[in-house]
């Protein structure tokens, strides 16, 4: 079979793909073919049905019943609805309008409506002129009457009668009260003022300005001065005492101390870490034995060279960037 002799793996099928792929062709030969089959036969029938036989008797037998019935349906519905009430207007409602109720109108237009609308027009102009209008101007009279009455006459009254002679009579009063007596007080303390500011605020307010305020100025200014100087001669005298209680102290002990220990320690270091390295060296000769490979690091630190000085010598106990800082 196929499925024994398809190698394992091949296309990414397996066992189970080949176990499922029998029956499904099983059922398509089974039960789809057949059916497919017969679909195709009904479906050519039915086009041979239609292209023969439905088509023909639909040209030759359907339409020619159809467009016959329309024709009929047509008729009868000219004779139903339209007919009838095209016949109503042209013979019955037309004479009738025409030889009937237009002679009618224009007889009752003529001698009937336009006469009585004539004489209701004169009735109208007449009373509009001899009735209404002097009706409408009495009562127009009447209502102004009314209102001046009540909202201008008393108003007019009280201003023309009560306010415009007293708001003249206190005008007077006033005039007369600023001529007499206003006028004749403002320059006696106008002069009054003069004579204070000319004789004695004026003198006052120079005597102590020249006197008082110039000097005490003038003492400000000087006071102002001598406290700046005292100022800079104090902070000149802390920073000398800080120099001297301080400054100078911690640079000698910087100088005399702190370098020469700071030397001392770092020779020792530096020693100690020579010892160290030969040390290191001894012992990785002892273990794997020949000359001991020299670290990655003591090999930078050399004489700006990449390998050692010679095969069996040590490696340089200060680098070259050490001796420059030494």
């Amino acid at each position: 079979m196929e499925l024994d002799k398809r190698p394992p793996g091949d296309g990414g099928e397996g066992c189970l793909v080949g176990v499922i792929r029998v029956p499904v062709k099983i059922v398509a030969l089974i039960v789809v073919l057949p059916v497919r089959v017969v679909w195709d036969l009904l479906v050519a029938f039915g086009q041979a049905a239609a292209r023969h036989v439905l088509r023909p008797l639909s040209v030759y037998v359907l339409q020619p019943v159809l467009r016959g019935i329309g024709r009929v349906l047509t008729v009868l519905l000219k004779l139903v609805f339209f007919w009838p009430w095209v016949g109503l207007w042209r013979y019955v409602l037309r004479p009738v309008y025409a030889h009937l109720l237009a002679p009618v109108g224009r007889a009752l237009y003529a001698y009937l409506l336009r006469p009585l609308g004539e004489a209701l027009a004169w009735v109208g102009r007449g009373g509009m002129r001899y009735l209404l209008a002097p009706l409408a101007k009495g009562v127009m009279w009447l209502v102004w009457a009314v209102c001046m009455t009540l909202f201008v006459w008393p108003w007019v009254g009280l201003w023309r009668y009560v306010l415009a002679p007293v708001g003249r009579g206190l005008l007077w009063v006033g005039a007369g009260f600023h001529r007499y007596v206003l006028t004749p007080v403002g320059h006696g303390l106008a002069a009054m003022g003069s004579v204070l500011y000319r004789y004695l605020l004026r003198p006052v307010g120079i005597g102590v300005y020249r006197y008082v305020l110039v000097p005490l100025w003038q003492v400000l200014v000087w006071a102002w001065h001598v406290a700046g100087r005292i100022v800079r001669a104090v902070w000149r005298g802390v920073r000398l005492a800080g120099w001297v209680l301080v400054g100078w102290p911690a640079a000698q002990v910087y100088r005399h101390v702190l370098t020469p220990v700071g030397h001392v320690v770092r020779d020792v270091w530096r020693t100690v870490r020579a010892t160290v390295r030969e040390v290191r060296a001894d012992v990785r000769r002892v273990l794997f034995g020949g000359p001991g490979r020299e670290p990655v690091r003591s090999r930078a630190r050399t004489l700006g060279s990449t390998t050692a000085a010679g095969k069996n010598a040590p490696a340089p106990e200060i680098s070259l960037h050490e001796q420059k800082q030494g």
